[in-house]
């Protein structure tokens, strides 16, 4: 089983160099996090952006532009675009964002015409948490894409979860539904949705997966939270591996509150695309940029 970010890319390594597409590439955080993926062996490059834009950044940061293929297009939808559709056409295997804007970069890929997400899918993101206080990942979905995600979406948002613990070796992941309280009120539908959840899960509807909810954040992660509060016949009380937020507001928190304040490194993807799609936020450390590269290295088929 993995249980470090940089075990992911171990494991992507072994499956040899993917080629990657990224959209409007031409920041130094992004290209410096592309260059540790080149120099890792996880990926051959396809860079779409002003050319000379990009190679002045490269000079600055001392990276060699010649391991980079640039297709020199300066405007910023357009790459995109040609990003896309180098995917869609399988010229390459990974997207990743550039200094394009996330809205940007969302209609891209959801455009139809283009033909990377498919009619009626459901577009989320997942990110793998390494948290210093942790002796294991955490898969916690969803902090960037689906504001507040219905029922439906939800058991879909379990689906990936379970895809990307398979990545790290979790045949049977611990799934908690993360709400207020353990209580199941009528009043917090989070609270009832995560019941009906876990009891979907007793009964094998959503894979083979545990799920427990309604659970509050420090019960659903630390034990001795658990015993105190006296929740009792949890199987994912303190020992989750999976976590599933009712909205973005609160798994977002959680995502900037566990980099900064908890020292946590992470890794993320678009999923609900026919590849994997690279999302990270302008404020992601380098490193976890790069992680993020090799998460989807290792979900590409």
């Amino acid at each position: 089983m993995i249980t470090k970010l940089s075990q992911i890319v171990e494991e992507a390594c072994k499956r040899g160099r993917r080629r990657l597409a990224v959209a409007y590439g031409q920041d130094s955080h992004t290209l410096s996090a592309v260059y540790d993926a080149y120099t890792e062996g996880l990926v051959e490059p396809t860079i779409y952006g002003d050319k000379a834009v990009i190679e002045e950044v490269c000079r600055k940061e001392g990276i060699d532009a010649s391991h980079f293929k640039i297709v020199d297009e300066p405007n910023d939808v357009n790459c995109v675009r040609l990003a896309v559709a180098a995917v869609v056409a399988g010229d390459a295997d990974v997207l990743m964002k550039g200094l394009v804007s996330t809205d940007k970069y969302m209609r891209g890929i959801l455009n139809k015409d283009a033909g990377l997400f498919p009619p009626k899918g459901v577009l989320s993101h997942v990110s793998i948490f390494e948290i210093p206080t942790l002796s294991k990942l955490l898969c916690v979905s969803d902090v960037a894409v689906i504001p507040a995600p219905d029922f439906k979406q939800k058991t879909v948002l379990i689906g990936y979860l379970l895809q990307t613990a398979k990545l790290l070796g979790i045949s049977k992941p611990k799934i908690a539904c993360i709400a207020p309280s353990e209580q199941v009120l009528p009043s917090v539908p989070s609270s009832t949705e995560a019941a009906i959840l876990a009891k979907m899960g007793d009964r094998g509807q959503l894979g083979n997966a545990i799920i427990d909810g309604p659970l509050s954040l420090d019960v659903a992660l630390y034990k001795e939270v658990a015993e105190h509060k006296k929740v009792q016949g949890s199987s994912v009380a303190g020992n989750p591996d999976c976590l599933l937020f009712p909205n973005i507001e609160s798994a977002n928190v959680f995502f900037k509150a566990a980099t900064h304040f908890g020292g946590a490194e992470l890794a993320a993807m678009v999923m609900g695309t026919k590849v994997p799609c690279v999302l990270t936020s302008r404020g992601d450390s380098r490193k976890s940029k790069m992680y993020s590269i090799a998460l989807a290295c290792l979900a590409a088929r």
